[in-house]
């Protein structure tokens, strides 16, 4: 870009993501995450860039407990009150990850107590009461007390990975477009939102909450709806990704990988160096498609329904 100093032109390189350009300016996102925006007739020249090469570096620690509390921090609940150390979570019903009770460590009163009041919140919401059980991680007799109710399911396995072997597998990134915001073709391609309007809200909200938080997006053809998305939040050392999806009729292409190698790459960029997600067991062809990847279950957690009185 150039600009105008003392009556002569400097010249000057942005480097970064394009975030946008439209009617109001050009806006880049460089390395430091403060967006450069000016005008379009400021532009000289342009050309892609390849990613930023990952540094190889050893895999962040966490234990399953800290991993947990770290994704929580990536997929923020619109509500959230503390019961002890425990975290009571509402998001008009937008995933059970966002509402649910984070039971991690002590509630700070009798389990008994905690399961009433527990009830009493989310009723007062309409919402149903669920509560995350993380093995190992959640107390000992909670995981008895609902495995008594039989209610658990929706086991989900925590996966993690060294970012930089998928950063390096970034071919194809210039057909990833990346963004700090959703818009309406991602939330499109994104199949967890539902009409209702409460919802839309919350999901906008848990989507675009967390540390440092990218979406990906491959343009379908002629302005169609996405061929593929994704998202990715960054928080310190550990880069969590979710929301990776890809058009029917495209899968099996290679999409989901390159939408993540990208991510893996812009996570890289900010000092990542691991990676980890969330997949429920029972999805076979994403379980698979993350062994290739090289992503190893460290824990795994289920949900359970309290029942009503």
């Amino acid at each position: 870009m150039s600009e105008l100093v003392g009556g002569r032109p400097v010249f000057r390189d942005v480097i970064g993501v394009l975030a946008s350009w439209d009617d109001e300016g050009i806006s880049v996102v460089p390395r430091s995450g403060e967006p450069v925006v000016f005008a379009e007739d400021l532009l000289v020249a342009g050309k892609p860039v390849p990613p930023f090469p990952a540094r190889r570096a050893p895999m962040p620690e966490a234990d399953p407990v800290s991993l947990q509390r770290i994704a929580a921090r990536s997929w923020p609940a619109v509500e959230q009150e503390p019961m002890g150390e425990w975290v009571l979570r509402a998001s008009a019903g937008f995933t059970r990850r966002a509402n649910s009770v984070q039971a991690l460590g002590d509630p700070g009163r009798p389990l008994p107590q905690a399961l009433e009041e527990i009830r009493d919140w989310y009723a007062a919401r309409g919402l149903p009461a669920y509560v995350e059980v993380v093995r190992p991680g959640s107390p000992a007799d909670l995981a008895a007390e609902l495995d008594r109710l039989g209610a658990g399911y929706a086991e989900t396995l925590v996966r993690t990975a060294p970012l930089a072997p998928l950063a390096r597998a970034a071919a194809g990134h210039e057909r990833v477009r990346l963004s700090r915001t959703a818009d309406a073709r991602w939330m499109a391609r994104y199949r967890r939102v539902s009409a209702d309007t409460a919802v839309e809200r919350a999901a906008a909200r848990v989507l675009h909450g967390g540390p440092s938080v990218w979406f990906a997006t491959v343009p379908g053809p002629a302005g169609g709806a996405p061929l593929a998305i994704g998202r990715l939040a960054v928080d310190g050392p550990w880069a969590c990704f979710g929301a990776i999806e890809v058009d029917p009729e495209a899968r099996r292409s290679g999409l989901a990988t390159t939408v993540m190698a990208v991510l893996a790459a812009r996570a890289a960029e900010e000092g990542a160096t691991g990676a980890y997600l969330q997949v429920e067991a029972e999805n076979g062809g994403a379980v698979a498609l993350y062994d290739r990847l090289g992503f190893t279950t460290s824990h795994t957690y289920h949900y359970a329904r309290l029942p009503e009185r």
